[in-house]
């Protein structure tokens, strides 16, 4: 197995600002990633390892594990072979890992001559899947203007827990009143009290869906159930569901959670955190971080497993350098990917492994 990765620095439409960004005074105008490529000289899987500061994965941790790796010891055809020997090297990265699930999923889809949706037996239903587009701590002209730009999604995801947070829902109101919202606190409120006050405020708007981790994850399981026993929103762990082991404290605490494919190491982990949280009676999303079309892709193979997605990363920058499902009208959509196995992406201007 032969391995190849870049580092991609993502550049961003709009500053990106969530609340403990804003808490310490500043947002993010790139987003570095890596790219990472494995060959087995009949088939390629390509993969991604998006940095998350929140998750201590940034670029140095990440790019000393991909220089860790021995690629001969992956194989397309043994993926938990594979997966267990990448969590047996020393301080491993999650986002790596998720990388490196993502292109040995995308080489074994490939061999078998399948999408990887179909190569996991759950298909892949068109004009079904509905991806909200998000819109970050802003000044609220900023904000209203991010909405106007939103105006095709038929759901917006608002994050808030900052001070301006209802001028930012006012801002939004003036131009979509009656739009679908999500609202993310990104563990912006402090204690139980202020999170039920604030989400109260929220259920005010007939048109909020849920919000999504009202607290800091390390907050007592106590005091999110009692949040949960009195919210009049649903509402949903993000940081608080890292993979299946977290399914039956957080089906205690929350109504639903958001899986990521940074947190569960890619898409078998994120493929069982689905199921587990199914079954123990969650509600499913699939959310992501600033990502190329590679793991966009990824996560909306799993589509047919969630309840929401949130899988916006590759709208939210301009220089996508892989083209997969498309978004039109916030519709998620393989119809149009030119590729048919695997993860069903392509370079698309010159292959970013050519240079």
């Amino acid at each position: 197995m032969k391995l190849e990765f870049r580092r991609f620095d993502l550049s961003l439409k709009h500053t990106w600002t969530i609340s403990t960004a804003a808490k310490s005074g500043g947002g993010s105008v790139t987003a570095p990633t890596f790219l990472v490529r494995l060959s087995d000289g009949n088939f390629s899987g390509l993969g991604e390892a998006p940095t998350a500061r929140r998750y201590g994965e940034m670029p140095p941790r990440i790019e000393n594990f991909l220089h860790r790796v021995d690629a001969s010891k992956l194989s397309f055809a043994d993926i938990a072979g594979s997966m267990a020997y990448l969590e047996s090297l020393s301080d491993p990265s999650s986002s790596a890992k998720c990388a490196f699930n993502a292109a040995l999923m995308d080489g074994a889809a490939r061999a078998a001559g399948k999408a990887i949706y179909d190569h996991l037996g759950l298909g892949f239903t068109e004009n079904k899947h509905i991806t909200s587009m998000t819109i970050g701590i802003d000044t609220p002209q900023r904000v209203r203007e991010k909405t106007i730009e939103a105006e095709p999604f038929p759901a917006l995801k608002l994050k808030v827990g900052v001070p301006q947070d209802r001028e930012n829902m006012a801002a939004l109101r003036s131009v979509a009143p009656t739009k679908k919202v999500r609202v993310d606190a990104n563990e912006g409120w402090a204690t139980k009290e202020e999170a039920l006050r604030e989400i109260e405020w929220l259920a005010r708007d007939e048109h909020v869906e849920f919000v999504e981790q009202p607290m800091h994850a390390s907050t007592p399981p106590a005091d999110i159930a009692w949040l949960k026993a009195r919210s009049p929103l649903p509402i949903f762990g993000d940081e608080s569901y890292i993979d299946a082991s977290n399914a039956a404290l957080c089906a205690e605490c929350y109504h639903g959670v958001n899986v990521k494919l940074v947190k569960t190491c890619g898409i078998s982990g994120a493929f069982e955190a689905l199921k587990a949280a199914r079954q123990a009676g969650l509600k499913t999303m699939i959310g992501c971080m600033i990502e190329s079309s590679i793991l966009i892709s990824a996560a909306a193979h799993l589509a047919e497993l969630t309840d929401y997605l949130d899988i916006d990363g590759n709208i939210l920058i301009s220089n996508d350098p892989y083209a997969g499902p498309t978004s039109d009208a916030g519709i998620v959509s393989f119809a149009h990917a030119a590729a048919q196995t695997g993860l069903r992406v392509q370079p698309r201007s010159g292959d970013p492994f050519a240079a």
